[in-house]
């Protein structure tokens, strides 16, 4: 298996380890989380905040780490702000299913935006975005293309109808992953993230159609197809420069420890048990590229980044990341084999929650010219929690190189937060936009001269 390697690689993957958290400002803590490479060595900035913008939790001076020289302010205030994506006309459009709408930001010039509404009465629409003059919103149950010009639009082509929501009979009102996002690809074929129904929900994957799955509409008229399966909940959801479709994977909650042995300081085996430590930093979440047919596990097979599977205090390698079978519902192996499944390109650590996904092919200086940007929404229920961030993968050959932060310092030492982000976007002015639906804010984050 890949993760045997020697003794050597080991070391140098712990003193690396041990050299970034003591290099990266935050306390050391006895978890084996790996902490995200600081390119350059972020330094804190105070966010700015313009007159009019500075309602809680902005009422207070907040520090962000970003790259030397860098800025970061207060685009526009909009309460539970999510996904994000640039018109045409040099609008910015959000999302917010909480309230049923997606907004216009429209830039005034001053480093903010007077917002506008677009669109209205929706059924909690998360996933946009644009192809020509053309705006895609995935709502809970539906995708559909609408006719943008000039700031308006006209009525809504359907494109995929009928997707699983709460309100779906079979369901009876139960759906813990009901937002959904959406992708174009370069043929016209529409993508759909349609999340699972809950952590272990295996019957997710007979249904008709398939839930715990990406899928594909053919250009023109179709019938929504599964392309890919066994994606717990691919929020994260857009296609590289190559034309690529690629999803960032929110995995399952209270794994259980898959190998029959003890596991840190137990005397006698707990396979099978929900240990803590365990799942601080188990199953990894995955940053994949999508081919037709391409199962990424769920609930069968979990990605094990751990360089030592099952050895407490192991290093983790978040890249080419293998299988390791779920105890609960694979425990020996007949469910799905394990080892076939080719391992995840790029994971970011346990229950870091990644949410939007978009890629950047020219316009931001440097090492950040190519890439692909996650908003890092930062766990729930682990301990200490894995903090929130905007973190930037190189495209490095086809594919994408492993995970930086661009925008952090939104947690403190003791895991208290004044900001989560959801996606992050680069702008048509060369800065990155940043949607936050904890503080209900658009961030502007301006490389040096912009």
């Amino acid at each position: 298996m890949r993760r045997s390697v020697g003794v050597c690689r080991g070391v140098f993957l712990l003193v690396a380890a041990v050299l970034l958290a003591g290099c990266s400002g935050i306390g050391a803590h006895s978890s084996a989380a790996p902490t995200a490479a600081v390119p350059a060595g972020l330094v804190p900035v105070t966010v700015s905040v313009p007159p009019g913008l500075d309602a809680a939790p902005l009422d207070l001076p907040r520090k962000a780490l970003v790259p030397p020289g860098w800025s970061m302010s207060v685009f526009a205030r909009v309460p539970s702000a999510r996904l994000a994506v640039w018109a045409p006309d040099g609008a910015l459009l959000v999302s917010v299913p909480e309230r049923g709408t997606v907004v216009r930001l429209v830039p005034d010039g001053r480093g903010t935006a007077g917002e506008t509404p677009l669109l209205g009465g929706l059924n909690r629409p998360h996933g946009l975005t644009v192809v020509g003059s053309t705006l895609y919103v995935a709502q809970s149950d539906r995708v559909d293309a609408y006719p943008y010009v000039d700031g308006r639009t006209g009525p809504p082509r359907p494109v995929a109808t009928g997707l699983p929501d709460a309100r779906s009979p079979d369901l009876g009102g139960r759906y813990a992953h009901v937002l959904k996002s959406v992708a174009v690809g370069p043929d016209g074929a529409v993508y759909v993230s349609v999340g699972s129904t809950g952590d272990l929900s295996a019957a997710d994957l007979a249904a008709d159609p398939p839930r715990a799955s990406i899928l594909r509409v053919s250009p023109g008229v179709g019938e929504p197809e599964p392309f890919a399966v066994g994606v717990r909940n691919g929020t994260g959801l857009a296609i590289a420069p190559d034309g690529s479709v690629w999803t960032a994977v929110n995995n399952r909650d209270n794994i259980a420890y898959p190998f029959d042995r003890p596991y840190g300081g137990a005397s006698g085996s707990v396979r099978g048990e929900v240990v803590e430590a365990y799942v601080r930093d188990h199953p990894a979440e995955a940053l994949a590229r999508l081919t037709p047919g391409r199962n990424l596990g769920w609930p069968y097979c979990n990605p094990d980044p751990d360089v030592q599977p099952g050895v407490a205090g192991s290093p983790q390698d978040l890249t080419d990341v293998p299988f390791t079978r779920d105890v609960q519902t694979n425990p020996a192996g007949a469910a799905l084999d394990c080892a076939s499944l080719p391992p995840v390109e790029q994971a970011l650590g346990a229950h870091s929650a990644p949410l939007g996904l978009a890629f950047v092919d020219g316009g931001l200086p440097g090492d950040f010219a190519r890439g692909a940007l996650v908003g890092v929404h930062g766990s729930w229920n682990a301990t200490p929690p894995r903090a929130p961030e905007v973190s930037f993968f190189p495209w490095r050959d086809g594919g994408l190189g492993p995970q930086q932060t661009l925008v952090g310092g939104f947690q403190a030492a003791d895991g208290s937060r004044w900001g989560r982000p959801v996606a992050a976007v680069a702008g048509p002015d060369g800065a990155v936009y940043v949607t936050d639906d904890a503080a209900g804010a658009v961030y502007r984050v301006a490389p040096p001269g912009r």
